[in-house]
């Protein structure tokens, strides 16, 4: 092959490409054009000839819908809560773990446990920390003298407890991408720094954070995607209750295909949640030329 040219050059590429581009298109690409087909249409999957084409119905009702609204806002109070405080616990245990500590293999090994942990075992773990009556929470409260709250079945409680749920679940993953930026920020500005009368505070502020801001930027997009996708633990933990507190929009894709069969109006949401994806990553994109470094 090495020796081809032209046309037969491009046929051996295309031969050994092939596999990869029918998966592709198979897997991907196919799915993708059919959900945009299924969000103008209506379709019951059990009754396969209800097919019909509905134009922009879908979406009219799903503004419409109060419980989309419900959801959307639930979906951004998860946002507004896990993102910030899994930057804290995963830039934290980073810092912490960067340094030359007894055991530190050991300890980021531990960190990094619960991320490789299934969703369905950590849910069901924090689902019985939790529990109002034997949980390790409200058991630890009471030590002190305080009447815990009773989480996953309070509405103005639930949220939280999922949300520390994904920190706890989550920092290992980001400990990992700090760690990794943190590694090669050089050590030379650090003995400068010190040199220069730099206490801990000044170094931090004025060359970890802004040698680490590209790291910074990419784990507050993974973590911003990743919120707006919450769907586990939401489902195996509270299903979206009590009363509706705790339901997202994937929560709310899911029942509409799945539970009521609307295979089109799933596909509209599905839609608008990637438009919301898309328009936060833009957004955020062209924002961090105020702050990251390069």
């Amino acid at each position: 092959m090495a020796g081809e040219k032209g046309f037969r050059k491009t046929l051996w590429v295309i031969f050994f490409l092939a596999p990869s581009l029918v998966g592709l298109l198979v897997f991907m690409i196919g799915p993708i054009l059919s959900s945009f087909g299924l969000a103008f249409s209506s379709w019951d999957p059990l009754l396969p000839a209800t097919f019909t084409f509905i134009g922009l119905e879908n979406f009219v009702n799903l503004f419409a819908d109060p419980n989309f609204w419900a959801a959307l806002g639930h979906t951004f109070a998860y946002l507004l809560g896990f993102m910030p405080l899994v930057f804290v616990t995963g830039l934290g245990s980073a810092l912490l773990l960067n340094r030359k500590l007894k055991g530190q293999k050991f300890f980021r090994a531990a960190f990094f446990m619960p991320v490789i942990s299934a969703w369905v075992a950590v849910a069901l773990l924090w689902a019985w920390i939790f529990n109002p009556e034997y949980g390790l929470v409200n058991f630890l409260l009471g030590l002190i003298g305080i009447q815990g709250p009773t989480w996953l079945f309070d509405p103005d409680w639930a949220m939280l407890a999922i949300i520390i749920t994904s920190v706890w679940k989550d920092t290992g993953y980001h400990m990992t991408i700090y760690l990794s930026g943190l590694q090669n920020i050089p050590d030379e500005y650090y003995e400068a720094a010190a040199m220069d009368g730099a206490n801990a505070w000044d170094r931090l502020r004025y060359i970890t954070l802004p040698m680490l801001s590209p790291t910074i930027f990419f784990a507050l997009i993974i973590s911003l995607i990743s919120s707006f996708q919450v769907f586990d633990q939401v489902w195996i933990m509270t299903g979206g209750g009590p009363a509706g507190a705790t339901s997202t929009v994937v929560e709310q894709i899911v029942n509409s295909a799945f539970r009521y069969n609307k295979m089109g109006y799933a596909a509209a949401l599905s839609w608008v949640l990637f438009l919301l994806v898309f328009v936060a990553t833009v957004i955020q994109s062209r924002l961090q030329k105020r702050w990251v470094y390069e």
